[in-house]
C-alpha cells in the first residue's frame, strides 16, 4: 500500500492519503476502529502480531469510473475501434480461445442469469468465466447485478458496432 493508491470499493474510489506506523493506540483510535479500548483492539488484531500496526488515512476520491464508461450509449467510432482492438487482444491472449464476443452476446441475451448457469451454457468453469466477465466490466461493457450480469449501454453499442462490422 502506498500514499496516492486508489482502490475501487462499493462506495466508489478511495485514495490512501497517509500511512503511519502506530507506536501507541489511543482510546479514541480504538473506538474509531470499532473497539472500546486499546487492549480490546489489540485482542481483535491478535494473530497479526508481531507485525507493526499501521494507521491508514483514506479519502473518498470519486465515483467508480466504470459507471461513467458503461453509461456511454453512443461512443464515437474511434472509441469503438479501440474497444474492438482491446477485445481482439483479450481473445488472442486467452488460453481457451476467443471468448469476448460470445460472452457479450450471451449476457445481452440472458441478463440476470447466475454466472454458474452462463458458464455451464458455454461449457466453462465458473471461476474463469467470472474472471473474463470482470475484464469486460473493466472496459465498461457489462454490469454486475445482485444475481448475474447485464450488458451496459456501452456494451450494446459495441455489440451493434461488431454486428455492423461483421455484416460488411
Amino acid at each position: 500500500m502506498r500514499v496516492g493508491t486508489k482502490m475501487r470499493t462499493v462506495v466508489g474510489l478511495v485514495e490512501v492519503t497517509a500511512l503511519d506506523q502506530v507506536r501507541r493506540i489511543t482510546t479514541a483510535e480504538a473506538r474509531r476502529a470499532g473497539a472500546q479500548t486499546p487492549d480490546e483492539l489489540l485482542r481483535l488484531m491478535s494473530g497479526r502480531e508481531p507485525q507493526p500496526i499501521w494507521r491508514i488515512g483514506l479519502r473518498f476520491a470519486g465515483a467508480d469510473p466504470r459507471i461513467t464508461l458503461r453509461a456511454d450509449a453512443a461512443p464515437d467510432k474511434g472509441t469503438l475501434e479501440r474497444l474492438t482492438a482491446r477485445l481482439d487482444r483479450l481473445d488472442r491472449a486467452s488460453t481457451h480461445g476467443a471468448w469476448t464476443r460470445d460472452v457479450l452476446a450471451l449476457i445481452a441475451a440472458r441478463p440476470e442469469v447466475r454466472a454458474p448457469d452462463l458458464a455451464a451454457s458455454m461449457g466453462r468453469e465458473t471461476a474463469p468465466f467470472k474472471r473474463d466477465v470482470r475484464k469486460l466490466k473493466e472496459l465498461g461493457l457489462t454490469e454486475s447485478l445482485p444475481v448475474g450480469y447485464r450488458i451496459s449501454p456501452r456494451g450494446m453499442a459495441v455489440l451493434k458496432f461488431l454486428d455492423k462490422d461483421l455484416s460488411q
